[in-house]
């Protein structure tokens, strides 16, 4: 864990702070790439993951910037009660989003809040001189943190702000956009759950090929989850060849931890890969977001924070 400081707080838009983060003694901080994040440790014992949201200017800082969302948990409302001063630890970055190697066009789109792992991914984009297109999605430039900013940057040329609240904008065609380049592009989305699906969707209807559809989840989507009979099943610890009974009403990590079993879990909601686990034998009945269409297929992995089993015994490599 990294100990750091708040040393600036800024309001972007409303409903959206940037944070400063400095080193507690001044030293460089880790380094990082375009698309990473950190776990944020904060005063009440929450743990959120936050996009680094612009390539660092002195290494001794890092930048997030977070949305206050009205159905939070508690963790992004916390973050909007954070002061000049206050002290936090931190995670390394991780980077579950990279950019691709190689010199394919980018096409990087954003709803909202999702802007923010995709800034420092246009910042390195013109710094080495890549091929790219920025599109922000947003309602008005009002609610779209960042957007002056982004009309003043070096990339200026490269962005396409789509507002579907301002006459003479609107919302973006998401299939002229993606059907220009699914055949030479990488494509990068981020900004709500149902936002990236419908994106998902489409690059997949229009032929792109997934692995060069590159997406991060903040949250869940709106699934009908509820509506799903949950059965109960047995996992089984490869290491040491317990085996525990997962009700339906229980989760597979709430059954692990009763069972003395750790394993890191942050989001609780399948959307930040940190629980994620091997699969050793059985058929898992994935709910997360993290994992590609291909990954759920495969069945090699599980986030047992809120996926289940279609077999009757789960084994995990734990």
């Amino acid at each position: 864990m990294i100990p750091v400081v708040v040393r600036n707080v800024v309001t972007e838009v409303l409903g959206v702070v940037r944070i400063v983060l400095g080193s507690e003694d001044g030293s460089a901080l880790p380094d990082f790439d375009a698309g990473a994040h950190i776990d944020l440790h904060l005063p009440s014992g929450l743990i959120r993951q936050y996009s680094l949201c612009r390539l660092q200017a002195e290494p001794q800082y890092y930048e997030i910037a977070v949305l206050k969302d009205p159905q939070s948990r508690g963790g992004s409302a916390e973050v909007h009660r954070l002061s000049v001063g206050d002290s936090l630890t931190i995670s390394e970055p991780k980077n579950h989003f990279p950019l691709m190697r190689g010199d394919r066009h980018s096409v990087l789109i954003a709803g909202g809040i999702g802007v923010t792992p995709l800034l420092p991914m246009a910042q390195t984009l013109q710094k080495t001189e890549r091929s790219f297109e920025f599109h922000y999605c947003a309602k008005s430039p009002e609610t779209a943190a960042f957007s002056s900013a982004l009309e003043k940057s070096s990339f200026a040329d490269k962005m396409h702000f789509h507002f579907s609240q301002v006459a003479g904008s609107g919302r973006m065609d998401v299939v002229h956009v993606l059907s220009c380049h699914s055949n030479d592009s990488e494509l990068y989305v981020c900004g709500p759950a149902n936002f990236i699906n419908d994106i998902l969707m489409q690059a997949k209807m229009l032929g792109w090929p997934e692995e060069r559809v590159h997406r991060e989840f903040f949250a869940a989507p709106d699934l009908a989850v509820a509506a799903i009979e949950n059965s109960a099943f047995k996992v089984k610890i490869h290491s040491t060849g317990e085996v525990f009974e997962v009700g339906s009403d229980q989760s597979i990590f709430e059954v692990l931890e009763d069972n003395g079993v750790f394993l890191a879990v942050s989001c609780e909601s399948g959307v930040c890969g940190t629980c994620q686990t091997g699969v050793i034998s059985g058929v898992p009945d994935h709910r997360d977001v993290f994992l590609t269409d291909k990954e759920h297929a495969q069945g090699k992995f599980v986030m047992p924070c809120c996926s289940r089993s279609k077999s009757a015994i789960l084994e995990l490599d734990l």
